[in-house]
């Protein structure tokens, strides 16, 4: 008799346990109540296209990932090298050679950047005002593609220049401290010593 008690009371709780499940379960699958957009909220930004944090990386001219072909590969970049310079033992001519290439990184991919934002809010003014056109719409992102290829080779470039300053060594650190390993011709993962 006990055993039953006990196997009804397991088997009660487990129904209950199951219920609330269920229900939130029946919730999800209702479509009497449309989920919100994850782009809630987007429509109040000033260009509709980019965060805050976006036209905030573009006007300081920040590499925002583009350069990750490069960063990955084992190509550092300038304002990391700077960061890393007492680590990476920079001379003190790396050091104004590294400065150099991140001024002139910053003078490039600003303008850059001030005109994708400008080209993104151009966009964003022909639909809002229902003036957009094929042929506009065209020419405008065509416009807004070659302005992100042309920040994404600025910023790819400058990675390449780094090589010349840094000796194979300082590469090879600079890919320890930013937590990369690499790999070798066979696709194999090693780390690179020092």
């Amino acid at each position: 008799m006990r055993f039953m008690r006990s196997a009804s009371l397991c088997a009660a709780l487990a129904i209950f346990a199951l219920a609330p499940a269920t229900a939130q379960d029946h919730r999800q699958h209702d479509r009497s109540t449309p989920a919100a957009s994850p782009y809630a909220g987007m429509e109040l930004r000033p260009v509709k296209a980019l965060s805050d944090q976006q036209i905030a990386d573009l006007r300081a001219g920040r590499g925002m990932g583009l350069a990750l072909a490069a960063e990955l590969n084992g190509y550092p970049g300038p304002a990391h090298t700077l960061e890393l310079a007492d680590a990476l033992m920079l001379s003190d001519k790396q050091r104004e050679q590294t400065q150099a290439l991140f001024d002139a990184m910053k003078a490039e991919s600003i303008p850059i950047g001030e005109r994708i934002i400008a080209e993104e809010s151009a966009l964003d003014r022909l639909f809002h005002d229902r003036q957009v056109t094929r042929a506009s719409l065209d020419a405008a992102t065509t416009r807004i593609g070659a302005a992100e290829g042309e920040l994404r080779a600025a910023h790819l470039r400058y990675h390449l220049a780094m090589m010349d300053i840094l000796s194979p060594p300082q590469i090879a650190r600079y890919q320890e401290l930013r937590g990369y390993a690499s790999h070798d011709a066979h696709g194999g993962m090693h780390h690179h010593a020092e």
